[in-house]
């Protein structure tokens, strides 16, 4: 609850902070699966609240409320979310003179540096794309996927996204057009070079007939055959053919894939722009972390220690 507070020249009689909620999240020019993220991390600030029975958050509530969920084990990134909710809510609320911006300079969780999953190595991505069995259709729809992870960059829900009317031709090559991160259409794409095409296409040629709208990989499941695969069916096909190979890590996982792809695409030569605009990064420092790593493992002092 958020009692009677005199912001400038406005007072305002308490109410419910649930419906400060609802106004502020109805305000925010975001997708509905932002609004719900926003809706989630304010119910826990909201109920912590309740717990506490505080009615006139300061900035130590805030800093105290950071330290709770601290405390919890969470990823760096869902900190930051919880935070960053609570930080822009006050925002909102300063700005419609309802109460102070108490949040105000609180900062989210200090990001890891680097990556929190691995890259896979060559010969790592050669076994799992042979883990496939290419004599069966779902071997070769998981062929196809593990090569267009791997040689794009893509993430699962981009892939789990495309359709069959994706593909298209553009000056004399295929690519295929994804919703970038962020995005409400599909207004990005990425090549598909001979080897990702030639797995698609015989992936496609096996399954047969095919409407412009339907997904570009389908479901064999009994219950959903034919259907579009979900993220985290995409993620368990990558998940299954690790096992194939005796690959057992948390830190390699299908997102490793995109990770791959951009270290492998640095290593062969790629500019560091060419790699932002295939990865859809927003900022260029994103992928420099990438091209730092190499050069740093490339040129460690380690290697001149001669004992």
């Amino acid at each position: 609850m958020i009692e009677q507070r005199i912001v400038g020249n406005d007072t305002i009689e308490r109410e419910e902070m649930s419906n400060l909620i609802d106004k502020f999240i109805t305000a925010r020019d975001v997708k509905e699966s932002s609004k719900t993220t926003y809706r989630k991390c304010l119910k826990q600030f909201m109920t912590w609240i309740a717990g506490m029975r505080t009615v006139n958050p300061t900035r130590e509530t805030i800093l105290h409320y950071k330290s709770h969920i601290e405390e919890k084990g969470l990823t760096a990134l869902t900190l930051s979310n919880y935070i960053g909710a609570v930080r822009q809510f006050f925002e909102w609320l300063e700005e419609e003179n309802i109460y102070p911006n108490v949040a105000k300079g609180i900062k989210g969780a200090k990001k890891p540096r680097g990556f929190r999953k691995d890259t896979f190595t060559i010969e790592q991505v050669k076994a799992l794309f042979s883990s496939a069995d290419r004599n069966t259709l779902k071997g070769k729809r998981d062929y196809a996927i593990l090569n267009l992870l791997v040689r794009t960059g893509l993430r699962t829900i981009e892939v789990a996204g495309a359709n069959f009317d994706d593909i298209r031709q553009e000056a004399g090559e295929s690519i295929l057009w994804v919703k970038d991160k962020g995005s409400d259409s599909k207004d990005d794409f990425v090549l598909l070079m001979s080897e990702t095409m030639g797995a698609i296409m015989e992936y496609l040629n096996a399954r047969g007939k095919i409407k412009e709208k339907a997904p570009l990989f389908a479901s064999l499941s009994n219950r959903n055959n034919g259907g579009r695969l979900t993220t985290k069916s995409v993620s368990r096909v990558v998940k299954e053919h690790l096992r194939e190979v005796g690959i057992v890590s948390g830190r390699l996982t299908a997102h490793s894939l995109r990770h791959t792809f951009a270290t492998l695409a640095l290593r062969g030569g790629a500019h560091i722009v060419q790699v932002k605009e295939a990865m859809g990064h927003r900022s260029i420092d994103t992928t420099m972390i990438y091209a730092h790593l190499l050069d740093r493992i490339k040129n460690g002092a380690e290697r001149y220690i001669n004992i």
